[in-house]
């Protein structure tokens, strides 16, 4: 259900389909939906094109959500809609601190001397 919302969220708001100027101009990715084990609640994690205008990108979809709910039902097969929620989504900052995590001389030493230990246990 979560996937199904997620793909149909992201074509209306692709499409331009909402009545608000403000949501219309900010492109914006849909990363996930995830849905309460009831289907009455989807929470959408979402992040505008660049990163930048989060907060308002949030703000003009929560004053919006009544209008996504509406087509949302037109568009899709459920019989029921569940009340949609936005979050932003910080996959991708979680993702960027992870390479510089990694990319860290003393992690690259650590994982390197790993590598050496598996290399010797594999040999013995």
């Amino acid at each position: 259900m979560g996937e199904l919302i997620r793909h149909t969220l992201s074509d209306l708001l692709l499409r331009g389909d909402v009545h608000d100027p403000d949501l219309n101009r900010i492109s914006v990715t849909v990363g996930e939906v995830r849905c309460s084990p009831d289907l009455k609640v989807a929470t959408a994690y979402v992040t505008p094109l660049g990163g930048k205008g989060g907060p308002e990108l949030i703000a003009a979809l929560a004053r919006n959500k009544g209008e996504l709910r509406h087509l949302l039902g037109k568009e899709m097969t459920a019989k029921y809609v569940p009340d949609l929620r936005f979050r932003l989504d910080e996959t991708y900052d979680q993702m960027d601190d992870t390479r510089r995590l990694f990319a860290d001389e003393t992690v690259q030493r650590d994982i390197a001397a790993r590598d050496e230990d598996d290399d010797d246990d594999a040999r013995d």
